[in-house]
């Protein structure tokens, strides 16, 4: 399997096409962009957006703890077209404003069923966007934090290992597999 045919897989997994995705293909080569700086505070809101999205459970880590602001930060500013990295850039104060919107407040003084709530209604925008657009039209900015949230955390040595079943080497170990003199050795 060719990395290319790996992350369309991925990208079937996730639902769709993720943004990005030629970039990352051919190396995250973007130029970067004049002016485009991600802050602490912006790391900080995408971190708790993650968190809100896969949260911590008794039995795994949430994307917090993978880091997942930071994943987003090298991604959209490595891999993302322009174009997408402007969307992404104004969806973070449009989520904000949402918030305030919504519930008079920014989304990390909100209570975790505030943070919920309006979660679910800009998944459901995205979603209504993401319907009506063109194939040439930018994502919605709620879709692509969405997908590099499941795309960071489920990478990530936290989302692989403790939220996913893992076997480092999968398969049985045979220590007495037939061998017959002149046949190719085991690589590894």
């Amino acid at each position: 399997m060719q990395r290319r045919e790996a992350l369309q897989m991925v990208a079937l997994l996730l639902g769709g096409t993720i943004v990005g995705a030629e970039a990352f293909l051919s190396g995250c080569k973007t130029p970067k962009k004049e002016g485009f700086e991600f802050t602490a505070d912006n790391i900080a809101l995408l971190d708790e957006v993650g968190e809100t999205i896969l949260p911590t459970t008794a039995d795994s880590p949430g994307a917090k703890a993978a880091q997942i602001g930071q994943f987003m930060k090298v991604i959209v500013t490595d891999c993302y077209r322009p174009e997408d990295q402007t969307v992404f850039m104004a969806g973070i104060d449009k989520l904000q404003e949402s918030s305030r919107a919504q519930f008079g407040n920014d989304f990390l003084s909100l209570s975790a069923d505030q943070k919920h709530t309006l979660l679910v209604s800009l998944d459901k925008e995205a979603k209504d966007f993401d319907a009506k657009k063109k194939d040439t039209d930018p994502k919605h900015y709620f879709a692509m934090v969405k997908q590099l949230t499941l795309w960071g955390y489920f990478t990530s040595e936290d989302g692989a290992t403790k939220a996913l079943r893992y076997v480092a080497v999968p398969g049985k170990y045979i220590g007495d597999f037939p061998y017959k003199k002149g046949d190719k050795a085991w690589a590894t």
